[in-house]
């Protein structure tokens, strides 16, 4: 045997390592994770706002809910991922080569890290744009604006860890 057929039988037991589903089972965790606490930050964050707005103006109270549900929808998008990915999971092997599981880790990653920012973003808006609200009603569709440009970095997360995991 030759050195290159040595070194063809190591990259082939490599790209079937038993270790490879522990990869794609990280990745949904981290999807999910990351996507919860970046949701239940921006309900905390939200709900402290329309807590203290609700004392003055509690008849604004159903407009100022809108955070909350934004911030609700993030962690629906890592659900879809991390179901997704988990679907994808199977044994190592070569039904299972160490690359999807790689693959699948990044995209839960990716899908977890967007969804945490985009929590902390909806949150810190909530907070200040319900407080504004009670102010002056006006600034509800500037709040809204913000709000979902906020909210689209986690869709393009669960995008981009779409395309990851579908290998």
């Amino acid at each position: 045997m030759t050195t290159a057929d040595q070194l063809q039988k190591a990259i082939i037991a490599a790209e079937e390592a038993a270790y490879g589903p522990f990869f794609g089972s990280l990745g949904v965790t981290a999807a999910m994770i990351f996507t919860a606490a970046g949701s239940a930050y921006g309900t905390a964050k939200s709900g402290t706002g329309i807590a203290s707005m609700s004392v003055a103006r509690p008849d604004l109270v159903m407009k100022a809910i809108i955070p909350v549900v934004m911030a609700g929808i993030v962690a629906i998008y890592g659900l879809v991922v991390a179901v997704i990915i988990s679907g994808k999971l199977n044994t190592g092997g070569k039904a299972y080569p160490i690359y999807t599981g790689f693959s699948q880790f990044a995209a839960g990653l990716t899908c977890g890290l967007c969804g945490l920012g985009a929590g902390y973003a909806i949150g810190i808006t909530g907070e200040c744009g319900v407080r504004a609200l009670s102010q002056q009603p006006r600034c509800f569709v500037g709040m809204i604006l913000i709000l979902i440009f906020a909210e689209v970095l986690g869709l393009y997360g669960m995008i981009v860890a779409l395309i990851l995991g579908a290998t």
